[in-house]
């Protein structure tokens, strides 16, 4: 059962795979209602979504993106680019592929999403690099890692290092696309 979307003068946020914890101040979307923590309940890989072209400020995605397949994924991002206003800004976080849990959960689908993904999601850069890929869409993305304790205390050097070179450092990948 889904439930209707109402107008709103505040700013559309939405937090797509929230689960019981979706952030505060955003709409959370998911398959399941989680005994009704869910604003939305929907299938994101069905489009279109129940948002207008331009009127999505903010997106927040933490460990959804891995189950999507990648056919699955470029949809998902050609949506994400119909729905948010350009300029607006989405946060996803999934587990880094050198990590244990990038590949412990069996829904998990392949390819794991990794850094070199990101490219895929520039205009220019396909242009140049992939121009027979499906995408549509048109963002500019930065990307970080959450460091897995005892390597917080290092360098950055070190740490650098250390996630190009050694499993388990970095836990989790972390990008900021924001649409152009």
């Amino acid at each position: 059962m889904k439930k209707k979307i109402k107008p709103s003068s505040a700013p559309i946020k939405i937090d797509i795979g929230c689960g019981p914890n979706k952030r505060e101040g955003f709409i959370g979307v998911d398959v399941l209602p989680f005994g009704g923590k869910v604003d939305v309940v929907m299938d994101v890989r069905k489009t279109p979504w129940p948002w207008k072209d331009g009127e999505v400020e903010e997106v927040h995605c933490s460990h959804f993106l891995e189950h999507l397949s990648g056919p699955e994924r470029i949809e998902f991002f050609n949506e994400l680019y119909r729905v948010m206003k350009t300029g607006a800004k989405m946060t996803i976080v999934v587990p880094h592929w050198s990590s244990g849990r990038a590949y412990g959960d069996p829904t998990h689908k392949w390819p794991p999403v990794v850094e070199f993904s990101f490219y895929y999601l520039s205009k220019e850069w396909r242009a140049t690099n992939a121009p027979h890929v499906g995408f549509k869409c048109d963002f500019e993305v930065t990307w970080g890692y959450a460091i897995a304790g005892a390597w917080n205390v290092k360098s950055q050097e070190a740490q650098a290092f250390a996630v190009n070179h050694y499993r388990e450092v970095a836990q989790d990948l972390t990008a900021t696309a924001v649409k152009k």
